[in-house]
C-alpha cells in the first residue's frame, strides 16, 4: 500500500526590504523525526544550517517557488507569497495526498489544502519547509551581498535593520529593493 503523502509549505522573507520571497512544499518520509524539526525562527543559524541538509537528503520531494522584488511591487506581498507557494507546490517531483500550508491564507492548488495557523509549530512537514526556506534565501542573500556591499545583507538577509535603513538613506534603493516597502519605512522614500 502506498504511503500517505503529505506535503508542508511555508514561506521566508515576506517582512524584508530586499530579495525574493522564497516557499518551499516539502514531503517527508512518514516516518521522519529529529528533535530540532520545529519553527525555523526558534533554530540558530547553524542549527538550521545542519538540519536544512538533513531534510534535503531526507525529503521524498521539494518544490521551491520564487517571487522577486519587482513582482512583489505590482501584485503586493500577499498575492507574490501565495505565487510562490503555488509554483513549489507545482514544482514538487510527486503528488502529495495533502498539501498543509502554514498561515491562514491558501495559494491555488490541485491537491486537498489545508490552513494551518502556526502550523510550522504543529507539523513537521511544515516545520521543514520552513527551515529550508530560511536557508535557501538566507544563502541567495548572502551571495548577493558580494554584489551590493553596502546594504550588509550578508547580516540582515534583507530585513529592515538599522544599518539597512542608512544604507539606503545614503545610497539609495538597489534594484533588488522592494520599493513599496521603502514608502513604509522611516525613510518614506
Amino acid at each position: 500500500m502506498a504511503a500517505y503523502l503529505i506535503a508542508g509549505v511555508d514561506e521566508v522573507g515576506r517582512g524584508c526590504l530586499a530579495g525574493p520571497v522564497v516557499a518551499v512544499a516539502l514531503i517527508l518520509p512518514p516516518d521522519f523525526t529529529h528533535p530540532l524539526l520545529r519553527d525555523s525562527k526558534s533554530l540558530r543559524p547553524a542549527q538550521r544550517t545542519h538540519l536544512a541538509a538533513l531534510l534535503w537528503e531526507a525529503a521524498l520531494g521539494i518544490g521551491i517557488g520564487m517571487r522577486g522584488p519587482r513582482y512583489i511591487d505590482t501584485h503586493n506581498i500577499l498575492q507574490a507569497t501565495l505565487a510562490a507557494m503555488q509554483e513549489a507546490i507545482e514544482n514538487l517531483p510527486l503528488a502529495p495526498n495533502l498539501v498543509r500550508v502554514d498561515g491562514p491564507h491558501l495559494p491555488v492548488c490541485s491537491y486537498p489544502i489545508q490552513a494551518c495557523i502556526r502550523g510550522d509549530a504543529q507539523y513537521p512537514e511544515i516545520a521543514a519547509a520552513s527551515i529550508v526556506a530560511k536557508v535557501l534565501r538566507d544563502q541567495l542573500m548572502i551571495r548577493l551581498a558580494a554584489q551590493y556591499p553596502p546594504y550588509q545583507w550578508h547580516k540582515n538577509k534583507g530585513y529592515p535593520t538599522q544599518a539597512h535603513w542608512v544604507a539606503i538613506q545614503k545610497y539609495g534603493p538597489s534594484p533588488l529593493h522592494r520599493y513599496t516597502f521603502l514608502r513604509k519605512g522611516p525613510l518614506l522614500l
